[in-house]
């Protein structure tokens, strides 16, 4: 029998066939997904803490975080372990995680979802507390504009509105009336409100603003601070204390992510409704009391500047202020339609 190169090479050939066989792993290699790629497979939209670095991952009105060189991720309140603290520079998503994401955002909205059962708005001063005061001249006389009576205004007008919206909601007041709730008042109130399992509450501080520099002028929307650190999570509820203050800076990083959430589209129906009269003065971040204290996603609106002399006397004008409220209520609106993935009707077009 005669032999040809060809039968000559292929025991060589089957050797290096072999070798590579068994140099190659049994499983492949997973790597981890940076957090932008894992967002864009998820079809999530994704919010990144510039002071902690935290992130969060938004769909189907759910919320996961985790903080890079933690060990836990927190899916809405639940915390899920990992072995070890999760990579750091940059910001990556462990195949572990990502699974569970995928899981999580396709199959929770089949089981139960989150809605908003309380609105506590809280017009800001009050009383005793006149708050900002303003003034302008008309035919040689002098008008007064107090903050408190122009938040009451504000806030009476949407409450009313919401009350008609969301008759399954609690819509609440700290203030009806020419009263002075204290700071600590409101915020207790707040605090206070009994919820159902998977109900949140929102807390809408609204104010009216003053500065010495006579042309300021413009509304904005405020949000805590992401440096600022609250307590949110009951001791009581976990098991180990070791874990305690890493739960609760999560927690603490969901609210702000509603926080902003809700301030954005609260900006965006008041400058649709009065864009076109006063400066949208944007997003701001601050360690407001009333803000910081209260155990939820909390923002505090700035209607104008009672110190301008044209902003006051739009502040003093009743349907200049009910565009403000229709601007509030058409955010909330747009923010609960968001947050509940109802698919129900828009906003109204007050």
């Amino acid at each position: 029998m005669y032999m040809t190169a060809s039968d000559s090479c292929r025991p060589v050939f089957l050797a290096a066939l072999i070798l590579l066989f068994f140099s190659l792993p049994l499983f492949p290699e997973t790597k981890p997904l940076m957090v932008s790629q894992a967002a864009d497979s998820l079809g999530a939209e994704i919010f990144v803490d510039p002071v902690s670095g935290a992130v969060s991952f938004l769909k189907n009105n759910r919320i996961v975080n985790f903080k890079p060189g933690s060990p836990v991720v927190l899916f809405d309140s639940k915390p899920v372990y990992m072995d070890s603290a999760l990579d750091t520079e940059p910001p990556f998503v462990p195949e572990e995680i990502f699974s569970k994401m995928q899981e999580y955002f396709s199959s929770y909205s089949m089981r139960y979802s989150y809605r908003v059962g309380a609105i506590l708005i809280d017009p800001g001063h009050g009383g005793k507390d006149p708050g900002a005061i303003g003034s302008y001249t008309v035919d040689g006389k002098t008008v007064s504009v107090r903050e408190k009576d122009v938040v009451l205004s504000v806030s009476l007008d949407l409450y009313n509105r919401l009350k008609t919206r969301y008759p399954d909601k609690k819509i609440l007041l700290t203030r009806s009336g020419d009263t002075y709730p204290s700071l600590e008042d409101r915020v207790n109130m707040a605090n206070s409100v009994e919820l159902a399992e998977h109900e949140a509450i929102l807390y809408i501080s609204v104010h009216a603003n003053a500065a010495f520099n006579k042309k300021s002028s413009g509304f904005e929307v405020w949000y805590l601070t992401p440096d600022y650190r609250r307590t949110v999570i009951d001791e009581s509820s976990v098991d180990s204390a070791e874990i305690l203050p890493i739960l609760n800076s999560m927690m603490e990083e969901e609210f702000t992510t509603e926080s902003i959430l809700i301030a954005k589209f609260i900006l965006d129906g008041m400058e649709e409704q009065i864009g076109d009269k006063s400066e949208n003065r944007g997003l701001k971040a601050e360690s407001w009391f009333v803000v910081r204290n209260a155990r939820m996603p909390s923002v505090l609106i700035e209607l104008g500047f009672v110190t301008n002399d044209t902003e006051v006397r739009l502040l003093s004008d009743k349907g200049y202020l009910q565009k403000c409220a229709a601007g509030i209520y058409n955010g909330l609106v747009n923010f609960i339609s968001y947050f509940e993935n109802s698919g129900g009707p828009g906003p109204s077009n007050d």
